[in-house]
């Protein structure tokens, strides 16, 4: 199947169409012409155009009548008119029907190849904003995480096979990279989903206050306990509790939790009543939990007790993948929400968001998007929209952060996309600048799944 893009051309004028179709095979294009509406109907169901180049008038079916039944039946198929400079106004009214452009007769043939290459870069920018949204239906799982590059493949794996065993499970990973998403699924995906799902911030809680708001306490236990509050911990029975930025309990605290932890038995404050619970623990932290065991600011026994099964969130710099449909969903929330047009991001733009190391992750992406609905006026984000930070991203494309600790496999994956992307998919000239072969290059692309 040819990869050029398909024209069909309607007049009919037989000098004027066969010189149209002539002056398209030779920029490129795979043309053909007919010489009616119904004609071209009958073509178009044989086989669908990226671009329908049609005269307004026409024998038999008119030309407005011809756009309002092809757009009916192809939607995504561009359609330019052609008119004479006595009928603009007839043109204008076939662009309300549907129509991309005209052009006036004779055609011009500086702005003719112009309007047509507009035509075609619009018709493939929708054909892959609708591949994003189909991908997002598909690929929208584990309570809302949207991702299917390598690396959330990995853990989304791990999510799979933790649930149902209700072990105590460590999430890892920068601030904004989704963790409380992946507890949420985590326990979603498990025999306790029915059951509560509890999160305590740990870094937001005051050493004196821990005890009392995890454990709970019992009337009269302190000045102003004027009736008995449930802790968290309790409040958790029979589903999960999420410990958020562990990493920042007090040693004092750490003693108190890893003794309910090993023992699933406590008193509320104040309280002679021992209480047992069947809660799982499930803890998240952006913190090294291992450096701060050799510094001595988090207890070794408690860092083993809590990494039974760790997870670790990748943050978004190494899921390259993942940006165009992350920016896909998050453009569709907040048209929504805020009552806009839905818009779409150009190729040089996503270009741009996919270069940009993204310190805040996904979080900050996120905050991207609602921006730019807001701001944004025209229907299409382009560079000049996005922040100076990430138009300054293009001039650091032939360099690439790699985090200590990121497996050889991801850094060859990246480092290959990377490069496919500065020689606009040449695959020869790839395989050239990473020094090996072009069967390897391919097998290589094949084996990471590497879209172009």
């Amino acid at each position: 199947m040819s990869d050029r893009a398909r024209i069909l051309v309607v007049d009919d004028e037989i000098n004027i169409r066969g010189a149209l179709v002539t002056l398209l095979e030779k920029q490129g294009y795979e043309a053909r012409g007919v010489g009616t509406g119904e004609e071209a109907i009958e073509a178009l169901a044989q086989g669908s155009a990226d671009l329908v180049l049609t005269d307004l008038k026409m024998p038999g079916i008119g030309g407005l009548a011809f756009i309002h039944r092809l757009k009916a039946s192809w939607p995504d198929t561009e359609v330019i008119v052609m008119t004479a400079y006595g009928s603009i106004d007839t043109a204008v009214e076939a662009m309300r029907a549907g129509a991309y452009d005209y052009l006036t007769k004779p055609i011009d043939r500086e702005r003719f190849p112009l309007v047509i290459g507009k035509a075609l870069e619009r018709r493939a920018l929708a054909g892959e904003n609708k591949q994003l949204r189909d991908r997002l239906e598909t690929r929208i799982r584990f309570d809302h995480m949207v991702g299917d590059s390598e690396p959330m493949q990995r853990v989304y794996s791990l999510v799979e096979m933790v649930a149902d065993s209700g072990v105590t499970v460590l999430l890892t990973g920068e601030s904004g990279t989704g963790k409380e998403l992946v507890a949420r699924a985590t326990h979603h995906k498990s025999a306790r989903a029915d059951g509560p799902f509890i999160t305590v911030n740990c870094g937001a809680l005051p050493e004196n206050l821990f005890e009392s708001e995890l454990f709970g306490y019992e009337k009269g236990a302190f000045t102003g306990a004027m009736a008995t509050k449930v802790g968290r911990f309790e409040l958790a029975d029979g589903g999960t509790l999420l410990l958020d930025e562990v990493g920042e309990l007090s040693l004092k605290s750490q003693v108190d939790f890893l003794r309910v932890l090993e023992t699933k038995e406590f008193r509320r404050l104040g309280g002679t009543k021992l209480i047992k619970v069947d809660t799982r623990i499930i803890a998240a932290t952006n913190r090294n939990l291992e450096d701060a065991v050799k510094q001595g600011t988090f207890r070794e026994d408690l860092y083993y007790r809590l990494n039974v099964v760790p997870i670790r969130l990748p943050p978004l710099r190494e899921r390259g993948d993942d940006i165009p449909l992350l920016a896909e969903r998050f453009l569709q929330e907040f048209t929504e929400q805020h009552h806009r047009p839905l818009k779409d991001i150009s190729p040089e733009a996503m270009r741009l968001l996919r270069l940009y190391a993204w310190p805040g992750n996904i979080r900050q992406l996120r905050n991207l998007m609602e921006r730019l609905v807001i701001t944004v006026k025209e229907s299409s984000i382009q560079p000049v929209h996005l922040p100076e930070e990430i138009q300054a991203s293009q001039e650091d494309r032939r360099t690439m952060v790699v985090t200590l600790g990121t497996s050889l496999k991801d850094i060859e994956r990246e480092t290959i996309r990377r490069t496919l992307a500065e020689v606009t998919g040449h695959r020869e000239k790839a395989a050239k600048l990473l020094g090996i072969s072009l069967r390897a290059l391919q097998y290589k692309i094949k084996e990471y799944g590497i879209r172009e």
